[in-house]
């Protein structure tokens, strides 16, 4: 008898760790998906197309407060946890929720799900979403084709569109953007690799973009997506600790993973809080004792000189940062509080999915999530900025905002860097290079 599991996902490592995992073996039968953290997710079927010969119907995606529901109707005998940036409280509710309706709970680890490069591997990846994993990303490449390396991206999927058109994508333009039909969120994460001149891989099925990325590249770079684990097995990994978040190393899943098993520990945003410095130091002391350690700064930089000193302002920032990644505020509002605005809380101007965000995450006080992951919610987004009686917009996303939103309002977009306080990153990268 096939053993039938249920997938819990968010539409990226669920579906990586079924083809991985399940696409072709016989020993079980996957009945579905369930998806959480991206509207409009469930409902969708992952497609016959990249589900497998064993799958001719395809998958369908369901809601995750349907799991008790699932489990009792279908008969599921294994549930898979596939999904990230959450504590282990959060996991392990989950796990209880699972074995009281009478499945078992599994996670399935690196030796199963990681993909092996031909070509040397740098993983990129953090202990909470909005540590600083892109700025550092950008670095690193910067200083590969320094060296007269050819680089690729290989990014942490987001596939929130139609997933079998997504199987594999290609970034090289910025009109890539558009023909792909990204999200704010996308767009965040692929253009400015793609302003640097590095050629992004991203989509659905990871064997596929690695072969073909691999075909591009002298060294791979996987630039991961909230604190998940890397879907290529690294030569050289990195995880990005945030000291405005201490102790996060340790409290979040899959965060304390990466955080244990990578060859070098950065340690980000120093200056805005020294004192746990040490904190983090000392976990990594303890749990990681052989990684080498790079302590960092964000450097912030504005597109262009604005006096912001007394003017009412309405900061956005990136989205996954401040909803589930759990920061109350970003470079936007950090820039934006150094120069002396009256910064406008967003709340009481929100309307529609963007007022639902508010509710689902109620630390948010005085900053708007970028969120935008299908037409009408940019609308509504635009729409609270442009409600707000704001004089200024200060974007704290990676992207400019300014070219997917129609608000009319001034637009000041701060952009981030990481700076090295000590360490040698050039000398970690010989190890690849």
């Amino acid at each position: 008898m096939k053993r039938k599991v249920l997938i819990l996902g968010a539409a990226g490592r669920d579906f990586h760790n079924f083809n991985m995992f399940f696409r072709n073996n016989e020993d079980y039968e996957v009945v579905g998906f369930t998806a959480t953290q991206i509207p409009n997710i469930a409902e969708r079927l992952y497609p016959a197309e990249l589900a497998g010969k064993l799958y001719p119907k395809g998958i369908p995606i369901f809601e995750e407060s349907d799991l008790e529901k699932l489990i009792e109707k279908y008969r599921i005998a294994e549930v898979y946890f596939s999904y990230s940036d959450v504590s282990h409280m959060y996991v392990m509710h989950l796990a209880c929720r699972a074995q009281a309706a009478g499945a078992s709970f599994v996670l399935l680890g690196p030796r199963e799900t990681m993909l092996k490069s031909s070509k040397k591997t740098i993983a990129v990846t953090a202990v909470r979403t909005g540590a600083g994993k892109s700025p550092l990303s950008r670095t690193i490449t910067k200083r590969l084709i320094k060296k007269g390396k050819k680089c690729v991206i290989v990014r942490h999927p987001m596939p929130y569109g139609d997933l079998a058109k997504q199987k594999i994508q290609r970034y090289a333009t910025l009109e890539d953007l558009d023909r792909y039909e990204c999200t704010i969120e996308e767009r965040e994460e692929y253009t400015p690799h793609i302003k640097n001149g590095v050629v992004v891989f991203a989509g659905v099925d990871y064997e596929a973009i690695l072969r073909e990325a691999e075909k591009e590249a002298d060294i791979i770079l996987w630039d991961g997506g909230n604190n998940d684990l890397p879907f290529i097995q690294p030569d050289l990994w990195f995880v990005v600790t945030d000291v405005l978040r201490p102790g996060h190393e340790m409290w979040y899943y899959p965060g304390e993973t990466n955080f244990r098993a990578a060859d070098v520990v950065v340690i980000n945003k120093i200056s805005e809080n020294p004192t746990d410095v040490k904190r983090i130091r000392k976990n990594q002391e303890k749990f990681n004792p052989g990684a080498q350690v790079l302590e960092a700064d964000m450097e912030l930089t504005p597109d262009r000189k604005m006096d912001l000193e007394g003017r009412k302002v309405i900061v956005v920032e990136d989205g996954p940062t401040v909803t589930h990644g759990g920061m109350k505020f970003g470079a936007g509002f950090e820039y934006a509080k150094k120069k002396g605005a009256e910064i406008i809380d967003p709340r009481e101007h929100a309307v529609g999915s963007i007022r639902k965000v508010y509710q689902k995450y109620e630390h948010l006080e005085n900053v708007l999530p970028a969120m935008g992951y299908y037409g009408k919610q940019i609308e509504e987004l635009a729409e609270t900025i442009n409600n707000s009686g704001a004089e200024v917009v200060v974007s704290g996303t990676p992207v400019d905002i300014a070219k997917v939103l129609k608000v009319n309002i001034p637009l000041l977009h701060i952009t981030y860097h990481i700076k090295e306080k000590s360490g040698d990153l050039g000398k970690m990268l010989e190890k690849v290079a």
